[in-house]
């Protein structure tokens, strides 16, 4: 058994688990002050005041002056991938947009040339890097999309690596199959012919080696059509593989209608959601995921997320970690992102990269909480004043201890 004591505060506790936390609840986040944290096996025992701790046999952890929050739930990441894109970023300093960068042949189908001539066992070892890197910053679960590969192959290749670090490391791994990411070079005028491919060839392949929870569709201008995502995520619901859809990020692309018609566990980015897209939400179980960490390096407006939490919906935060447009998985990061640019409460955004980030990898049952019978997957933070320091100290390192499966890391 593990137990921890003399928590300053026990954050995001729970005695009757929620699968959401939507609304007006986001900005209320029940905490415990000098409080206890029990742990046995893989599993949260036990919390409460100090003045309660029970006689139990246990390691002891002395949190004097910190905090215990649970792991970030990190629902949307691209962490398989190979080399990086630093001479894009350039581009982009001297001007040039992510649909410029594109035609010229970066952005996408730069990683997808990047990734082919790289062997699985360098995709895995440059992505054990990255996972290690995310596990430090206090994330404990992570989903990860493939979609560099573009060609029955090397989707697979990335989907393997995915495995890889779910069968090696103390993440908890949900993978998602994005062979609709972009249209290949030679499939250039003859984009249903590549979307027969994802359907017809890859989704069987992925499907009999079970390398996919989810999969996922670049809804955009430029990239895949409302009925290229209408297909592909009705092939995969015949696989009883669930959905989730890249929407709205460069443009209002119907993406969003088309996941929650679907039953898209989430839909990501929504940069462009007006009163139609928030009012379909509502009447879904889709998560809107936003994914600050990309507006901000590609000095882009970020989503509403104001008024989508004020209209009712719950909201997921999560990295986009990837070598494009988000190169960081720092989930601590984005908690000041969705504070200071997007305007939400420091309550918010913890419900956010939390419990509601673990419900858009279908993980809410286990994850993102402190509850009785969930997953021990907690951090301890570094002597601090109150949780809304961590958003504010935007740059300080202050995940101490982290504990994933109920194991000190």
């Amino acid at each position: 058994m593990l137990l921890i004591t003399n928590i300053k505060k026990l954050v995001q506790v729970e005695t009757q688990p929620r699968v959401w936390v939507a609304g007006k609840e986001m900005s209320n986040l029940n905490c415990i002050d000098h409080a206890y944290l029990l742990i046995e096996d893989e599993l949260i025992v036990g919390f409460g005041a100090m003045q309660d701790l029970p006689k139990v046999d246990a390691q002891v952890i002395d949190a004097t002056d910190c905090m215990v929050f649970p792991s970030f739930c990190d629902s949307h990441t691209h962490l398989v991938y190979a080399g990086s894109r630093e001479v894009e970023y350039m581009d982009k300093i001297r001007g040039l947009s992510y649909e410029e960068i594109a035609k010229r042949g970066g952005g996408i189908l730069n990683s997808v040339k990047l990734l082919h001539n790289s062997s699985e066992e360098e995709l895995y070892q440059q992505a054990l890097v990255r996972a290690n890197e995310i596990i430090a910053f206090g994330t404990g679960a992570v989903e990860i999309k493939s979609g560099y590969g573009l060609s029955v192959e090397d989707e697979i290749k990335m989907l393997r690596v995915a495995r890889r670090l779910k069968e090696n490391t103390p993440l908890t791994v949900r993978t998602t199959f994005l062979g609709a990411h972009a249209v290949p070079e030679e499939y250039k005028g003859r984009q249903t012919e590549y979307v027969d491919l994802i359907i017809n060839e890859m989704l069987p392949q992925i499907v009999a080696e079970d390398l996919a929870d989810y999969i996922d569709i670049f809804c955009e201008n430029g990239f895949f059509t409302v009925e290229d995502t209408e297909r592909i995520l009705m092939a995969a619901l015949k696989y009883g593989i669930g959905g989730k859809v890249h929407a709205n990020q460069l443009s209002r692309s119907g993406g969003i209608q088309a996941g929650v018609k679907y039953d898209a566990i989430s839909v990501d980015h929504l940069d462009f959601t007006g009163e139609e897209e928030i009012a379909c939400l509502l009447d879904s179980e889709t998560m809107p995921t936003l994914l600050p960490g990309s507006n901000f390096f590609l000095s882009q407006p970020y989503p509403p997320a104001r008024a989508m939490i004020d209209a009712g919906l719950p909201i997921a935060l999560a990295s986009n970690y990837n070598p494009g447009s988000s190169p960081s998985g720092d989930m601590k990061f984005v908690l000041s992102l969705a504070c200071i640019q997007m305007h939400m409460l420091p309550e918010e955004a913890i419900h956010a990269t939390t419990i509601n980030g673990a419900y858009a990898m279908g993980l809410s049952e286990t994850h993102g909480s402190i509850a009785c019978g969930k997953k021990a997957n907690v951090f301890i933070t570094k002597p601090v004043s109150t949780y809304e320091f961590l958003p504010y100290a935007y740059t300080s390192k202050l995940v101490d201890t982290v504990i994933l499966n109920g194991k000190i890391i």
